[in-house]
Formats: structure tokens, C-alpha cells, sequence
């Protein structure tokens, strides 16, 4: 079962020469989070939790990654 998250805001980063890259906040489990994909192909860049105002590596699972990508995927 995949974990229930809502995409709270998404930026399409075009300004750079060689690459465009997607970036999705969410929130899931009560948490805040980022993603970055390239836009190319969605290969995920990096993911961050936020949390007492720090930011951390987030270990996301491949399912919830997948899931995001495909939300992504449709609204770009």
C-alpha cells in the first residue's frame, strides 16, 4: 500500500542551459518533502524531509517515488 501524499507545489526549473529539472513538494505522514527529477526523463535528482527547521536526505520508498513520478508525469 502506498503511503497517501499531496503534492503541495511544483516548480519547473527551465532556466538552466543543459538540463530542466522538476521539483515536487509534498507532504506525507505529516511531513514535508522535496523531490527533484530531471524533466528529460524523471530520473529522480534528490529528495529532502524537512524537519525542525533542517533539511535531510529523505529515504523515500521506490513505490512512493514511482507514485510521485507518475503524478508528475501528468501535470507537466
Amino acid at each position: 500500500m502506498v503511503n497517501t501524499y499531496e503534492i503541495t507545489n511544483m516548480i519547473i526549473d527551465d532556466d538552466f542551459d543543459s538540463e530542466e529539472y522538476v521539483t515536487a513538494e509534498f507532504t506525507c505522514d505529516f511531513k514535508d518533502y522535496s523531490i527533484t527529477f530531471k524533466k528529460a526523463d524523471l530520473e529522480i535528482i534528490n529528495s529532502w524531509v524537512f524537519e525542525e527547521e533542517t533539511s535531510l536526505p529523505a529515504n523515500l520508498s521506490d513505490t512512493l517515488i514511482e507514485s510521485i513520478r507518475e503524478d508528475v508525469k501528468k501535470r507537466i
